[in-house]
């Protein structure tokens, strides 16, 4: 089954979820039966805070695209498709993100997002980073919908 990365937006080159940058992380997530997104994600060696953990700026990263994920799978579902020559109908308007365990830097972690709020001109996904079953780090992320300018 292809992930919805590659389903909705295959050519994208984002770092996180873009499966056209080869240098990128290429996450791949998945809808739930239960409305849930979920992805597992294996950290590089590269990815280390300095502390053998995972670097905190990869874990925003990660928790910002998996929540794309969720976000561009309930506009596809809305009918909601990018405006003009868009790439994408939605773009990050805000992330808070709550560090609150050391995520591991040698082991995949799983990914959560579901949608809280979705309407046409926003939506705010809850997002979590969980390892050993313990939240590592959650965010709650804020898309607006991508109106190009002329």
């Amino acid at each position: 089954m292809d992930s919805i990365q590659e389903r909705l937006y295959p050519s994208l080159p984002c770092f996180g979820c873009g499966h056209a940058n080869p240098n990128g992380l290429r996450l791949r997530s998945y809808p739930g039966d239960d409305g849930v997104v979920t992805a597992s994600f294996k950290p590089w060696p590269e990815h280390d805070n300095g502390l053998g953990f995972l670097n905190g700026g990869i874990i925003c990263t990660v928790l910002d695209c998996h929540s794309a994920a969720a976000v561009m799978l309930e506009a596809d579902r809305q009918g909601w498709k990018p405006l003009g020559d868009a790439a994408l109908s939605y773009v990050t308007a805000g992330l808070d993100v709550h560090y609150l365990r050391p995520s591991p830097l040698h082991e995949a972690v799983e990914l959560r997002a579901s949608v809280r709020e979705a309407s046409e001109p926003q939506m705010t996904v809850d997002v979590q980073l969980i390892w050993d079953g313990k939240v590592r780090a959650e965010a709650s992320a804020l898309w607006k919908r991508w109106r190009p300018r002329i």
